[in-house]
C-alpha cells in the first residue's frame, strides 16, 4: 500500500499498472488532468495479508492538497498475492472531507474523515 501511495504521489503510471492485478487493471492511467498534491498516508487498519495468507485489506487515510485546501480520503483496499508478490484488486472509498471543517465542530465531534474517533484523537491529534 505504502509503495502504490508513493507512485500517486510522484505519478508513475507505470508502477501502478505493474502492482495491479491483470484481471482489474485499467488500459491507461492518466495524470495529466490531476491537480492533486499528495501529503500523507496513514495506514488505520489491516486484515491478513501476512506471509502466509494470500489476501490482504488495508484501511487508511490518504491526506491531499487540492486548490489550496487539505482533504482527507478514507479508503478499504484489497490485495491479492500471486506467486509471492501483492497486486492491488480494488478499493472502496469511505469518505472524502476538507480537512479544517470539523474544528468548528470541537475537539470531541467525531472525525470528518469517517474513522469513528473523536476529531482530538484523529485528524486532530499531533
Amino acid at each position: 500500500m505504502r509503495s502504490r501511495y508513493t507512485a500517486y504521489a510522484l505519478r508513475n503510471a507505470a508502477y501502478l499498472q505493474a502492482t495491479w492485478d491483470a484481471t482489474k487493471r485499467p488500459v491507461k492511467i492518466d495524470f495529466s488532468r490531476e491537480k492533486i498534491d499528495w501529503l500523507k498516508l496513514e495506514i488505520t487498519d489491516t486484515k491478513k495479508g501476512g506471509i502466509k495468507d494470500s489476501k490482504g485489506v488495508v484501511t487508511f487515510k490518504a491526506f491531499y492538497s487540492q486548490d489550496g485546501e487539505e482533504h482527507v480520503m478514507n479508503e478499504i483496499s484489497r490485495f491479492t498475492k500471486i506467486n509471492g508478490r501483492w497486486f492491488y484488486l480494488d478499493g472502496v472509498i469511505k469518505s472524502m472531507s476538507k480537512l479544517g471543517l470539523q474544528t468548528h465542530q470541537g475537539k470531541n465531534a467525531p472525525c470528518s474523515c469517517g474513522s469513528g474517533k473523536k476529531f482530538k484523537r484523529c485528524c486532530g491529534a499531533g
